[in-house]
């Protein structure tokens, strides 16, 4: 069935300028704040910021199944919990209120000027309350670069790699909204084997270019989620930096996995696209050898693509594209590491959100991190402003966007950006 949302001749009333990540085709979700409003439930359309809320009381929202409180609030959480007709069906509210040549608001000078906002007088709010965080590592050229760094080249991947999609369960507290500085982090480091290890600032800070889905309530305890069901738990997706530190890394994760190195902050992008919006962007998946089991089997398109790119912005100077990968790159999709995380029973609940893992591609261009673009440090990475970036630096600014382009429409997350300010 054909999603009008999706038509690629929709116009907008509202002007869009050309590359915008946010066409009427878009309609993204997130949660805004100005002067005069406290935080609520906003969409947009260009660089206008669509007010929900005054938009349901206006009463264009009519005979779907929200009530005040649903917009009125300072996450997307209860709008998900209406589940996936409910959204899908206000996304085409939406897409039909704000269509040239429907002119029920647009006549409405007085309405329009309520409900619209200017993209610079809002300030974007972290957009779901997220309740679990699972991060998988389901590329699979990240995981042979890195299994080849610090493993066997010939053995990079781990036997069970291409059998599960690897994850491990993160720290939700700590997920921030772009534009959010963080601190360097602290910790245990062990720079070589002969000394014990010392305390003090991470000296290898390191950017993870991810991409993460949020769900919609599962099933109860106890049932899982299969590949075919999937599309309907999933809500949207968002850009994630799910920060590293290296050297600490290294030393904690034997036996058990990564701690303070990864849980003092991840940031994402504000706005949520919504899998409705990226349909017409799923392609076919690489071919998976050996054949999954079973539940991890499916039918259809659940890869997507989705262009993405790394900047790094030394303070006080110009941007350098450090990375320019896809999430195509993706060996196990959203649709399997769904039914994985569920198959065991564990219950899934509304404003999870689940992160890929690092995306590389095949070229040194595409590495999603500069773990691998600096191949540990041994290759430095010239910036513009003649300065040399092994890992990330005090004062640095990361900057990562990401867009899908297919038939003239531009479907885009915006950016997530995040300066690194000294250790506390």
């Amino acid at each position: 069935m054909i999603n009008k949302a999706n038509d690629p001749s929709l116009k907008s009333w509202i002007e869009v300028p050309n590359n915008s990540d946010f066409p009427i085709q878009n309609i993204p979700f997130g949660i805004g704040k100005t002067d005069h409003h406290k935080p609520r439930v906003c969409s947009r359309i260009g660089d206008q910021v669509i007010d929900l809320k005054t938009l349901f009381v206006l009463g264009y929202l009519k005979n779907l199944p929200f009530d005040a409180e649903d917009f009125d609030t300072s996450s997307l959480n209860n709008l998900m919990r209406h589940g996936k007709k409910a959204t899908s069906d206000l996304r085409n509210r939406l897409s039909k209120l704000f269509s040239m040549g429907f002119n029920d608001l647009k006549d409405n000078e007085h309405h329009v000027a309520q409900v619209l906002m200017p993209i610079d007088q809002v300030q974007m709010c972290l957009p779901i309350q997220v309740g679990d965080y699972t991060d998988f590592y389901s590329s699979r050229d990240h995981a042979t670069n890195v299994g080849t760094m610090f493993r066997d080249p010939d053995n990079a991947l781990l036997p069970n790699w291409l059998w599960i999609p690897v994850g491990y369960h993160g720290r939700a507290s700590s997920i921030i909204p772009s534009g959010i500085p963080i601190n360097r982090p602290k910790g245990q480091q062990k720079p070589n084997e002969e000394s014990d290890p010392i305390f003090g600032p991470c000296k290898l800070l390191d950017f993870e270019l991810e991409m993460a889905f949020i769900t919609f309530d599962g099933k109860p305890l106890g049932e899982n989620i299969t590949t075919a069901e999937a599309k309907n738990y999933i809500f949207g997706m968002c850009i994630m930096n799910d920060w590293s530190a290296r050297d600490i890394q290294k030393w904690e994760y034997v036996p058990l996995g990564p701690f303070l190195a990864k849980s003092f902050a991840s940031s994402i992008s504000p706005w949520i696209v919504t899998l409705d919006a990226l349909e017409p962007y799923a392609i076919d998946g690489p071919q998976q050898e050996p054949a999954v089991m079973d539940y991890l089997r499916y039918e259809g398109k659940h890869h997507y693509d989705i262009h993405l790119e790394v900047a790094i912005q030394p303070e006080q100077a110009e941007e350098t594209i450090v990375c320019q990968s896809n999430y195509k790159h993706m060996y196990w999709n959203m649709a399997q590491q769904l039914a994985h995380h569920t198959i065991n029973g564990c219950n899934i609940r509304c404003g999870d959100m689940m992160a890929s893992g690092t995306i590389s591609g095949p070229t040194p261009e595409s590495f999603g991190s500069m773990l691998e673009i600096s191949w540990k440090g041994t290759k430095p990475v010239q910036m513009k402003d003649g300065s040399e970036r092994k890992f990330i630096l005090d004062h640095d600014t990361v900057i990562m966007r990401g867009h899908c382009e297919k038939n003239g429409v531009r479907i885009g997350f915006g950016e997530v950006s995040t300066k690194v300010l000294p250790s506390k």
